[in-house]
């Protein structure tokens, strides 16, 4: 990425972050060729860890684009963290809001800019007990609908080695982090549909299919079905009734 195309906010978060995550982790990382190096993408990483955003965001921008998260709007209201990440285009969301839906409106814009939009569809880190990839949430696939952007699959796995969510336990030991990228997800068949629940349920599943099915070349192990998380059950079925 060349340089006088960042800002200085951006370079100084490149100059804070990078130097960090080159020590602190070992890295294979695969698939850069195939993440677009221009035009608006929506990059969806499955979430092993709350560690893995900063692996991530290392491999995208290594691979040329600048990463534009979508992350809770809690963490904007941190001091000195909140302000640095408005500074380098992160996009706060309050869910179940209308500020929600400004922050779609401002990442529909972000796409029609060029943007690379990173979208965790999953929400949370996993719930799964082996950590791979649960149902996903349908805000990926609204957004594809909505611009027609290609949606790319991402898959991380190592991150849960320093801060495992199903422990709690953080460790400053050197991680060997492995991150690879996908082929554009197909959801050709959903082009011009209306945005029902149904649509874009079965647009998400789809999307999560890819991300699980990436994670198991990079990992041991037959990708089992989609982790059904029971909160995530239970709140469908409300939902529904």
């Amino acid at each position: 990425m060349a340089q006088h195309r960042l800002g200085f906010w951006q370079r100084f978060a490149v100059m804070l972050v990078v130097p960090v995550m080159t020590c602190w982790t070992k890295r294979t990382w695969l698939g850069m060729e195939k993440l677009p190096q221009s035009g608006g993408v929506i990059l969806v990483p499955n979430h092993v860890s709350h560690f893995d955003p900063l692996v991530v965001a290392h491999y995208i921008y290594k691979a040329g684009r600048w990463p534009r998260f979508l992350g809770k709007a809690s963490i904007w209201r941190v001091p000195i963290i909140g302000p640095l990440l408005v500074r380098t285009k992160q996009v706060p969301v309050e869910r179940g809001s209308v500020e929600a839906v400004k922050s779609l409106e401002t990442l529909v814009q972000a796409l029609r800019e060029g943007g690379a939009v990173v979208i965790y569809p999953e929400g949370t880190t996993t719930r799964s007990p082996d950590l791979w990839p649960m149902r996903g949430k349908t805000g990926a696939a609204r957004l594809a609908l909505l611009t027609g952007a290609p949606v790319i699959p991402i898959a991380n796995w190592g991150a849960q080695t320093v801060f495992d969510p199903r422990t709690n336990r953080l460790k400053a030991t050197r991680a060997a982090v492995t991150v690879t990228t996908g082929d554009p997800v197909d959801l050709s068949r959903w082009a011009g549909a209306e945005p029902t629940r149904q649509v874009l349920d079965d647009m998400t599943e789809q999307i999560m299919l890819a991300i699980r099915d990436l994670l198991g070349t990079i990992r041991d192990g037959e990708p089992p079905a989609l982790y059904d998380w029971p909160a995530r059950r239970a709140s469908t079925s409300e939902d529904a009734s």
